[in-house]
């Protein structure tokens, strides 16, 4: 498992279903990432079209999978729930970076509305992207010729010396006189 940071760009949710009976509710998240706990502002006023644009950063240790939102309606006595969202961590992971996408909030099952998160992961001591790619190096994936490439290539000089023609053939210096 991977191990680093985790940086949460957390950009704004949409159709949420708002909580409350008189006037707007006031959304806010708690991100959860294992045992490490973060929350977002309150939205205050903004109803079910919350924009935060806020960042926050995980320390990423064995076993972090997935990161876990909790879309809350902040209110006087106790907060409301909303809905959750899990973001699988795999792709982040891999990948680097996960610009800002669309997750489903649900609650009870029942789809809620969308929230929408940008993930970067920096891998520890090293820079963001490519964690666990064992067939890259500096960026570069290393391949090798195919068996069907191989061949290709034997055909096509089999071809020119059965047409004599002379592919690749360069004369040099020396062959001039």
């Amino acid at each position: 498992m991977p191990q680093g940071s985790l940086e949460v760009f957390l950009v704004s949710a949409k159709g949420l279903e708002d909580m409350d009976i008189f006037g707007k509710m006031d959304p806010f998240v708690i991100m959860t990432l294992r045992t490490q706990e973060q929350k977002s502002s309150v939205a205050t006023g903004l109803g079910s079209e919350p924009v935060w644009n806020e960042n926050f950063v995980f320390n990423v240790s064995e076993g972090a999978e997935e990161l876990k939102l909790k879309i809350m309606d902040s209110d006087i006595g106790s907060n409301e729930l909303v809905g959750e969202a899990e973001i699988p961590l795999r792709a982040v992971f891999r990948e680097g970076n996960i610009p800002p996408t669309t997750y489903n909030v649900v609650r009870e099952k029942e789809f809620k509305g969308e929230i929408k998160v940008g993930l970067t992961f920096t891998p520890e001591g090293g820079s963001s992207g490519g964690y666990g790619r064992d067939d890259s190096y500096g960026g570069w994936k290393q391949s090798s010729r195919s068996e069907r490439d191989r061949n290709s290539s034997d055909d096509e000089r089999d071809d020119g010396h059965r047409r004599g023609k002379s592919r690749g053939t360069r004369r040099r210096s020396s062959d001039e006189d």
